[in-house]
């Protein structure tokens, strides 16, 4: 599998990563630990050496099963974690109110008090089982600490050599540039899919500019993309993405019309749907890496495959014709 960038500090990535929200259970309607510890074991087998979990992926439990998938081979994987998210007391900005895994109710709060990321990534370290993380990555911005605030910690912990390198998730263009001023960063992790493209406005200039790298999530549109879901698909209790404004039933009926008119040119390539809006994805000036959320080894094994899928311009831009008929009501 070829290798890839991010920013300036060149930390080394592949160009699909193992999104690991799915197995951690939580809004996912849980998950199998055996099945996950393979479905990690396999991304190596398919040249996928870059993980990204974060805390709140099932209250800690997504970082445990990243540790103990890479016991003994830490060198060989990219981990990519976050902070800034805590379930615990109640400082910082109120987010939302969940049941964890056990059903029990969690309050979360985005909080990035420079001290309290610096607890953040020592409890992560120890989850992880390791003594530095590759990327270190706020998770959603604070509104009531100073975008300075965590970058200070992340200067703090480079130099200590906890983490390798720096990055923000779901940061505007201002909140990029403030963050910048105090330390060095690497990428912006931000939702990316062919049905969410705001990025393309303002987000993916700015990185270009920059040397940024951009970690695109939910490129299937959690699953939606991948014509596996239908208006009656059963989805488990727990599993929140029928709340989501994309499966709403109008747009599902769209979105299904228009894969179906770009499979014949899956099929041309021999590749799933999936593989093909993978393989479109790392297409997209600015994005360096698409994180592909995966709960089973054979969905590992098929993620990577995108690989092999090689688009024209002419086909890119035909798909992307496609996509400009859509007329999604996202509200």
């Amino acid at each position: 599998m070829e290798r890839r960038t991010l920013g300036l500090a060149a930390l080394p990535v592949s160009p699909i990563a193992f999104g690991a929200w799915a197995i951690g259970g939580w809004m996912w309607g849980g998950s199998d630990k055996k099945e996950s510890l393979r479905a990690i074991h396999a991304c190596l087998d398919n040249g996928i050496t870059s993980l990204d979990t974060a805390p709140i992926y099932g209250f800690g439990h997504s970082e445990e099963l990243v540790g103990e998938a890479i016991k003994g081979k830490r060198d060989r994987y990219e981990i990519l974690t976050k902070c800034g998210m805590r379930w615990e007391g109640t400082k910082g900005e109120y987010f939302f109110t969940s049941n964890d895994n056990s059903g029990t109710q969690r309050d979360i709060y985005k909080y990035s008090g420079r001290e309290s990321i610096i607890a953040e990534c020592e409890e992560s370290l120890r989850r992880l089982g390791t003594d530095y993380i590759d990327l270190y990555q706020i998770h959603w911005p604070d509104h009531t600490t100073s975008i300075e605030e965590p970058m200070e910690a992340f200067r703090i912990l480079m130099e200590q050599g906890k983490i390798r390198a720096a990055g923000v998730s779901n940061y505007s263009v201002e909140q990029m540039e403030q963050a910048s001023s105090v330390v060095e960063l690497s990428s912006n992790q931000v939702p990316y899919s062919m049905v969410r493209r705001e990025i393309e406005q303002d987000v993916v200039p700015w990185c270009l500019d920059n040397s940024c790298g951009i970690l695109a999530y939910s490129p299937l549109q959690r699953g939606l993309l991948t014509g596996k879901i239908t208006p009656d698909y059963p989805f488990a209790p727990g599993d929140n993405r029928p709340e989501t404004p994309h499966f709403k039933v109008n747009n599902l009926i769209q979105i299904n019309k228009f894969l179906k008119k770009i499979k014949p040119l899956a099929e041309e390539k021999g590749a799933t749907l999936s593989q093909l809006v993978i393989a479109w994805t790392l297409c997209q000036p600015g994005i360096t890496v698409a994180l592909v959320g995966a709960r089973t080894e054979e969905q590992v094994v098929q993620n990577a495959g995108a690989l092999e899928v090689q688009l024209s311009e002419q086909e890119v831009d035909s798909i992307n014709r496609e996509l400009g008929k859509l007329t999604l009501e996202l509200d």
